[in-house]
């Protein structure tokens, strides 16, 4: 099974690729951060993110999605953008066809780190022990491995208890 991690970004867009065997095994396949912060206007940025995510997708093939959720921040202006940004991601992946499950940054850090606050660093840290990759990784680029790897556990964990994935969230 083969999992995109997308941590979206007006600026920095980090996307990670890790493979799943049957036995639950994590593999790195790929990381990065598409960095779009030097186009011209903010709907190039937003192209910029789709077509680089396709051009991803198509290379590396996976076959499920997941995608950090929006949280509301101070600026109002900085979280439409980067629900814009989110938006492009999105439309890039199901594109392609696959299916995208969202997740909450503290879900995301609660399942990689032990923690709902951790910081950063901690992300950074824990995702190159999970994966062992050698060196410090960029921080969006670890984020959407993070994403990945969550998205991996909590869909190991479902279907070990045999609940399905609409059923995990409790209405609010």
């Amino acid at each position: 099974m083969r999992i995109i991690g997308i941590d979206p970004g007006s600026q920095r867009t980090g996307v990670g690729i890790i493979d799943v065997s049957a036995s639950g095994k994590l593999t790195h396949v790929f990381h990065g951060a598409l960095v779009v912060m030097g186009e011209a206007s903010f709907p190039l940025r937003l192209k910029r993110i789709f077509d680089e995510l396709c051009d991803i997708i198509a290379t590396h093939q996976p076959v499920e999605c997941g995608i950090e959720r929006v949280f509301m921040a101070r600026n109002p202006d900085s979280a439409l953008k980067l629900g814009q940004a989110r938006g492009a991601a999105i439309c890039a992946v199901v594109s392609r066809g696959i299916v995208v499950h969202e997740y909450a940054a503290t879900e995301v850090k609660q399942a990689v780190v032990g923690s709902g606050r951790s910081d950063k660093t901690q992300v950074q840290h824990m995702i190159g022990i999970l994966l062992g990759l050698p060196g410090p990784l960029q921080a969006d680029a670890a984020d959407a491995l993070a994403i990945a790897v969550t998205h991996a556990h909590i869909r190991a964990s479902l279907a070990r208890v045999g609940i399905p994935r609409s059923a995990w969230r409790r209405r609010r």
